[in-house]
């Protein structure tokens, strides 16, 4: 199965230990602040979420797309507390389809209960909604989850297009023995896929190969351009078309599959490596520590004789001890892991700008999304002020505010905009880091 749940690191012997989501992600208990209803900071926090489906959607004619969801067995909550008397989860999808080509147009609407019956070995349950599209547009679908049984709603904003036959969309990516539709892009060395075209039966499939893209996002205070990628492909190969025809990707890097050799717009497929999303290694853990440690440091760690204990000494340096640097690799890692889970792009997620600012700061106290970004909020110190016998309390965020980028490669790809005027306090955060302090804006000088 392709699809990971991103969520088990496995890390390699050493100080390397994983405890509780909770301590390792908020590192320290927050207050309780007024409901938001607008705010989908549970999103990137996996301590607030129930369940994590998967989405897809694919353009199967001119007037119909499918969304896809994928719900995995062992986060479901399976009750027989209902008529039948059989282990079933019962949910609600509610799906609002959105034309953004200009502005934000209802363009339709689907509601579908669904009762999920458990199956003996089955670990995942699919289901899928016809959609109402035309062609030539942006569209954007808001999906709504209710868990009746543990009474949870989550929310996701699922994109896509119609505006040509070319795109990711006319494609349907399936492993190539059980034939079941995948919901990621990344595969494995060693895994076989079929490519299906929906919108007809070219002549030939045509894969370009760029080398994996390595570099790493400037700190955000800094006013440059996003690092993307800007070289073509190292190699381009046909291939006779099929729906069956067996792919393998045995090389790290992007494959872009498109029908024809002028075509720049197709499905790609993204190798990270044996293990992605998770970090077995240390080489393959020194790489993200490109935040927090100089060009020197990472270059003695990646050239020293046993980089498992280069990399364990860099942590003692920073935490003084073997407990307190465990409880920094705890963190971070599991910041790493996370950022791969929701920031992949046609980058790991950990080089992206969201992912530079999910690791170093944490998950986000706020959330805020529109049709072309998303904004973070971090919370401040709390200011408290009296009058009297009477307290008020006044909390204050910095955000962060990241726009969506159009990319060939991937429709999850954001950048941070920067200006002169934005406060990180980044210098502050990677000291206090190498310091053995986990840094959190609301409690800058101790933890």
């Amino acid at each position: 199965m392709i699809m990971n749940k991103y969520i088990i690191l496995r890390i390699t012997k050493s100080i390397i230990t994983f405890a509780s989501l909770f301590s390792i992600l908020v590192s320290c208990g927050t207050m309780q602040t007024a409901f938001d209803p607008k705010d989908l900071s549970y999103l990137y926090n996996p301590t607030k979420n129930s369940i994590n489906p998967r989405y897809n959607i694919t353009n199967q004619s001119d007037d119909q797309s499918v969304l896809a969801v994928k719900f995995f067995a062992n986060e479901l909550t399976f009750s027989e507390a209902n008529p039948q008397g059989v282990p079933m989860v019962q949910m609600l999808i509610t799906v609002k389809l959105f034309n953004i080509s200009r502005g934000r147009q209802l363009a339709d609407t689907a509601y579908y209960n669904i009762n999920v019956i458990k199956e003996e070995g089955r670990p995942e349950y699919v289901y899928k909604i016809p959609l109402r599209v035309v062609p030539g547009l942006d569209y954007m679908a808001e999906v709504k989850i209710l868990d009746r049984v543990r009474q949870r709603v989550v929310q996701a904003f699922v994109p896509f297009n119609t505006l040509n036959y070319n795109n990711r969309y006319n494609f349907m990516a399936q492993g190539h023995f059980a034939k079941n539709e995948l919901f990621n892009p990344v595969v494995r060395n060693n895994e076989y896929v079929n490519l299906v075209y929906l919108k007809g039966i070219p002549d030939s499939l045509y894969i370009s190969f760029y080398r994996q893209f390595s570099e790493i996002p400037d700190p955000p205070y800094m006013i440059l351009p996003e690092k993307t990628i800007d070289y073509g492909p190292d190699t381009i190969v046909p291939l006779p078309y099929s729906d069956t025809l067996p792919l393998m990707f045995p090389r790290e890097g992007i494959f872009l599959c498109s029908t024809s050799r002028e075509i720049t717009d197709g499905y790609t497929f993204l190798n990270f490596g044996p293990t992605y999303p998770q970090l077995t290694t240390p080489e393959v853990m020194i790489d993200p520590l490109a935040y927090l440690a100089n060009e020197q440091e990472l270059y003695n760690m990646r050239t020293a004789t046993r980089p498992k204990m280069a990399l364990d000494e860099f942590w003692i340096s920073c935490g003084g001890n073997i407990d307190r640097a465990r409880e920094l690799i705890r963190i971070y890692y599991t910041r790493v892991l996370y950022s791969n889970y929701y920031f992949t792009s046609y980058k790991e997620g950990w080089r992206t700008e969201r992912g530079m600012i999910y690791i170093i700061y944490g998950p986000p106290d706020k959330v805020y999304k529109t049709s072309d970004g998303e904004s973070w909020g971090y919370r401040k110190p709390v200011i408290k002020s009296s009058w009297g016998t009477r307290y008020r309390v006044k909390e204050d965020y910095l955000f962060f505010t990241f726009k969506k980028k159009q990319n060939t490669f991937s429709d999850n790809d954001f950048f941070i905009s920067r200006s002169e005027t934005l406060v990180t306090l980044w210098d502050q955060a990677v000291a206090s880091w190498k310091k053995g302090i986990v840094y959190r804006f609301d409690n800058p000088e101790d933890l």
